[in-house]
Formats: C-alpha cells, sequence, structure tokens
C-alpha cells in the first residue's frame, strides 16, 4: 500500500512544508485542490480524531456528515495503513499537551 514516490511528489511535499502560515496553506490548496477535496481531507481527520478517541460509527457520523463506508475505510487505515494518521494523531496530541 502506498504512492509510487516519484520527484513530483517529492517536490509537492516539499512545498508544503515550506508553508509558514495556515494562510499560505489556505492559499497553496485553494489553488491545487477543488473545495470537495479539501472538505473530504478534512472530514477524513476529523473522523481519526473521533476514531482515536473511542467514539462510535454512528455518533461520527451524525457529526461529521460522512458515511459508515468513509469511517470504515479511515479506520482501516488507522489500524492496517502506513502510519500516517497515527503519526498525525500523536503530533496533534503533544501538541496539546495530551501525550
Amino acid at each position: 500500500m502506498g504512492y509510487t514516490r516519484t520527484d513530483e511528489m517529492n517536490k509537492l511535499f516539499e512545498t508544503i512544508l515550506k508553508l509558514d502560515s495556515i494562510e499560505e496553506c489556505y492559499s497553496f490548496f485553494e489553488d491545487i485542490c477543488t473545495i470537495k477535496e479539501m472538505q473530504d481531507m478534512a472530514q477524513r481527520l476529523a473522523v481519526a480524531v473521533l476514531l482515536d478517541k473511542g467514539e462510535n460509527y454512528q455518533k461520527i457520523s451524525q457529526d461529521v456528515s460522512v458515511s459508515t463506508a468513509t469511517i470504515s475505510r479511515v479506520s482501516k487505515c488507522l489500524r492496517y495503513g502506513s502510519g500516517g494518521y497515527r503519526l498525525a494523531l500523536d503530533k496533534m496530541k503533544q501538541e496539546e499537551g495530551q501525550a
């Protein structure tokens, strides 16, 4: 599982890492993604946060307005994925002083 690592993908991630503020991220992602793509990514992260807190699928579906199929996909990635969600969630907790 995973994307093929290419020079173009590396350049994309290097560019994202150079952005200094939320406003810069908004500007960049508004240009590079559709509104729907951004909404989908934000919802998936919200689902991951709620799953990590132990919320059930029904509550998550109501709170985030996503299908149980989306919740299941995020859950599968949390359990069996490449560790990206876990890394991000742990960093978020650490920043919030919860780790």
